[in-house]
């Protein structure tokens, strides 16, 4: 299959391509570049020895991503294009409200317009807010924390909508949980623009000695160590897991998660981080995050019963992989 790929150059959107590529389908690459850089292409190319057709354009454009669609005959989409930091959608509601939604509305345009019959959506576990862990794709969605959790769950629902008046369209909603991880390459991982907004690089860049020390957001919390608690993936597990809810989309709306279904404290991610690695992280503690939760994390039955996916990898590969990747960074 052909592929549009939003937001392809970034974290997720990058080992997805991969994936895509291995499993045998052309992919194309939208992207504008804000929060990832363009020579993601080339390090795609190396390990895939494939060259992907790419577009600097932004996904709210309307007639930048008409072009994208004349010039080429999709069998399908993947949407990552979006803003994704929960501390700066409370301070840019509106930043975060337009870019996600307006993106989504027009993607779908292009679609119904262009008969483009099957969409994969990247959501977020951010959606369930705070219901009881872990999340089943079946509970009421309670994304009032933050506005990057309403920006997932109003998409969802327009998408929703769409098959519903598109009998024909297939969508398919992805909830994930905190990638983490990197490409075994090293040669693509988690590189953003400025300052991160996930803990991972945080880490890598207290390891390589690019920050002093680590913080830590809140040691109150209701967990095992007071510490929050999130489900980690491995980027690739993740990717792999694109791949899969696309060639076994049907039509209608299909929900899952994708995660590995356990927990790990921010404090046991750092232990994790030295024990593998043999790089000591220091860290201190300051108070809550805005939007924050205390846990967070997956019931992923459904995906391995529906889509055949799984999880494989665990958190000492998450980590050591995300180092061999910071490493290689200048």
């Amino acid at each position: 299959m052909k592929i549009l790929v939003t937001g392809g150059a970034g974290y997720i959107g990058s080992h997805t391509c991969v994936s895509l590529i291995e499993s045998g389908h052309n992919v194309v690459v939208a992207d504008n570049l804000s929060n990832s850089k363009v020579e993601v292409m080339d390090s795609i190319e190396k390990i895939t020895g494939t060259k992907i057709k790419f577009y600097k354009i932004d996904v709210t454009a309307e007639e930048q991503l008409k072009k994208v669609f004349d010039e080429n005959d999709f069998d399908g989409v993947i949407h990552f294009a979006g803003f994704k930091a929960v501390g700066e959608s409370v301070e840019k509601p509106l930043e975060y409200y337009y870019n996600n939604v307006v993106s989504t509305i027009l993607l779908s345009k292009m679609c119904t317009f262009y008969g483009v019959n099957k969409l994969v959506f990247s959501s977020s576990a951010t959606v369930y807010g705070e219901n009881k862990v872990p999340f089943v794709e079946t509970m009421q969605l309670l994304p009032t924390t933050n506005p990057y959790g309403e920006t997932k769950a109003i998409s969802e629902r327009i998408l929703k909508d769409l098959t519903k008046a598109y009998p024909k369209m297939s969508v398919t909603l992805l909830r994930y949980f905190n990638p983490v991880g990197a490409h075994i390459s090293g040669l693509i991982g988690e590189n953003p623009n400025g300052i991160p907004n996930n803990l991972m690089p945080f880490i890598t860049q207290v390891a390589k000695g690019k920050l002093k020390e680590l913080k830590v957001f809140g040691d109150d919390y209701d967990t095992l160590d007071g510490t929050g608690v999130r489900d980690y993936i491995h980027v690739v597990d993740l990717a792999k897991g694109h791949t899969a809810a696309l060639e076994k989309s049907k039509k209608g709306t299909e929900v899952y998660n994708l995660g590995t279904g356990k927990g790990t404290s921010v404090l046991q991610l750092i232990e994790t981080f030295e024990r593998v690695n043999g790089i000591k992280i220091p860290y201190s503690i300051i108070g809550r995050r805005t939007g924050d939760i205390a846990e967070c994390y997956a019931n992923v039955n459904k995906a391995e019963n529906e889509l055949g996916w799984k999880a494989e990898l665990g958190v000492e590969e998450m980590v050591r992989d995300a180092w061999n990747f910071e490493k290689k960074q200048m």
